[in-house]
């Protein structure tokens, strides 16, 4: 059994999904329901024996200590964590605490539970924190892409709070010998992704006939990697990777930013093309956001040769599949379309103006 944090948010739900799909191992699902959660992500799974979720939060350690102690899971597969740059620039607060208060607290939990085992179930745990790549900072343009061994140089709110945790996730295993792995992936993408991140937003505000905001220039550069590649790594990690190592993951496609935009547009005039115009047209650039890294590029050197996993989908494959899945999900989008998030739209992306 393994207990997941956060898996009812977007990588985590793809995970939980594909893990039960492709193994069969049940799975002990931690959510809080924070604005990204959404049971909807989980609706396949309803009435199936092997999948428990448990609303709650990781800094409730009582509840963790419980399930700990009543599952007794072979591994924790950490996703739990406030993970938008943007919000974490208009409330900094909420990711400190989620992201290295709470994961702090899940750790004395997994330390605790980890000292009390024996024999083979002690030796089998596993704690495995699922990190980013921006933690890295920002690379040049010519700059060769970051390795697991590249120094941590955090530039937001958010890729600080991660480096935090990434942190306490290491002191943990060479202090007390907790079994860690840790994984930093690069730009997500795929089915059930909340829409304030780059594709599904430009898909919602394209069907909608709205601008479609796009930072600065639009030449921030980002590796892409889709979600179920992501999920298949993490498993693979899990498996068979060294203790106390970390992983980079990515889709190896490095790509600007307004030409994924430009290629979103594409698909969405081939699949449900304008009564008149192209989506294109919608493209408005807007001030950039503060401190904006300029390029993010992750070596997968690593876990190709330790664990031979690569990407199975190249990212024209996984783009058409994500513009269709959100296509096909109308009454998914409906649902978490909310005035909330409508309300934090506006104010995100109204306010800029023109770039």
């Amino acid at each position: 059994m393994l207990l997941v944090t956060g898996g009812a948010g977007f990588i985590g739900a793809n995970f939980v999904l594909s893990a039960i799909a492709q193994t069969g191992e049940p799975v002990v699902n931690l959510d809080k329901l924070g604005y990204a959660g959404n049971l909807r992500n989980l609706e396949s799974l309803r009435g199936d024996a092997r999948h428990l979720f448990v609303r709650g939060d990781i800094g409730d350690r009582p509840l963790v200590r419980s399930l700990l102690a009543r599952h007794r899971p072979r591994a924790i597969v950490h996703f739990a964590a406030e993970s938008h740059v943007d919000r974490s620039i208009h409330g900094p607060a909420e990711f400190i605490q989620t992201n290295v208060v709470g994961t702090f607290s899940l750790l004395e939990e997994a330390r605790a539970h980890w000292s009390a085992l024996a024999g083979a179930e002690r030796a089998g745990f596993r704690f495995l924190q699922v990190s980013t790549d921006e933690v890295y900072g920002s690379l040049g343009a010519h700059e060769a892409a970051f390795t697991e061994s590249t120094p941590y140089a955090p530039n937001s709110p958010y890729s600080a709070s991660k480096a935090g945790s990434d942190h306490l996730v290491r002191a943990y295993h060479h202090t007390y010998g907790l079994p860690t792995l840790t994984t930093h992936c690069s730009n997500n993408y795929g089915p059930y992704q909340f829409p304030e991140k780059l594709l599904p937003l430009m898909i919602e505000r394209a069907l909608a006939g709205e601008p479609l905001p796009v930072y600065g220039d639009g030449r921030n550069v980002r590796d892409w990697l889709y979600v179920l590649d992501h999920c298949t790594a993490i498993r693979e990690v899990l498996a068979r990777g060294r203790v106390g190592e970390t992983y980079n993951v990515g889709g190896n496609c490095e790509m600007r930013n307004i030409d994924v935009v430009k290629l979103v547009c594409a698909l969405l005039d081939e699949a449900r093309p304008r009564p008149s115009g192209r989506y294109e047209e919608l493209i408005a650039f807007v001030a950039d956001r503060p401190g904006h890294d300029r390029r993010y590029a992750v070596d997968t050197a690593k876990i190709r040769g330790e664990l031979g996993w690569q990407p199975a989908e190249s990212f024209e494959t996984g783009l058409r599949k994500t513009v269709h899945w959100y296509l096909e999900h109308r009454d998914w989008v409906s649902e978490v379309t909310s005035g909330a998030y409508r309300n934090w739209v506006e104010a995100n992306y109204a306010v800029r103006g023109a770039a």
